[in-house]
């Protein structure tokens, strides 16, 4: 009689942690932000988005203010066309603000960071940003570094 009590016990202390650890997996991955309440879509078209994913962080002075929506190709323009859903309370975003795709630490994600501009009109539904930063391409830089370096040997 016994041991099936402490059977039950187990059991019942095995489910419990399934259950917080499954309460804990929705908190990190941000599964509130998923949902949609309230929120306008603006676009910016970067040269290279280099890492960026979609639901990728928006932030704006460090504080996040909406996610990424879609990256595609833009066959007009030959760039990468990023739509970001901005969250509804932030509808005073000037109408000159940039956009620069930035990483998290040393080796992190990649993200969009916003600077604000000094104009009154406010970015609306459907807007484009039109001064972007494209992804910071370590590759590129290394090679370039080496490039520069091996033309001042010569």
């Amino acid at each position: 009689m016994q041991c099936k009590s402490i059977e039950i016990l187990v059991g019942l202390f095995i489910s419990l942690c399934i259950a917080a650890l499954f309460f804990l997996a929705l908190q990190v991955s941000n599964f509130n932000d998923l949902q949609d309440n309230g929120s306008y879509t603006i676009v910016a078209h970067f040269e290279n988005a280099g890492g960026l994913k979609s639901k990728a962080l928006v932030s704006m002075a460090g504080v996040p203010i909406g996610r990424v929506a879609d990256i595609s190709f833009d066959t007009d323009n030959y760039d990468a066309l990023v739509k970001m859903r901005i969250d509804a309370r932030y509808t005073n975003l000037p109408s000159d603000t940039s956009a620069s795709i930035l990483t998290a630490g040393l080796l992190g994600d990649k993200y969009i960071g916003l600077t604000p501009g000094g104009l009154d009109e406010f970015l609306q539904e459907g807007d484009t940003i039109e001064l972007t930063q494209s992804a910071l391409v370590l590759e590129r830089l290394i090679s370039q570094f080496l490039f520069n370096s091996s033309d001042k040997d010569e």
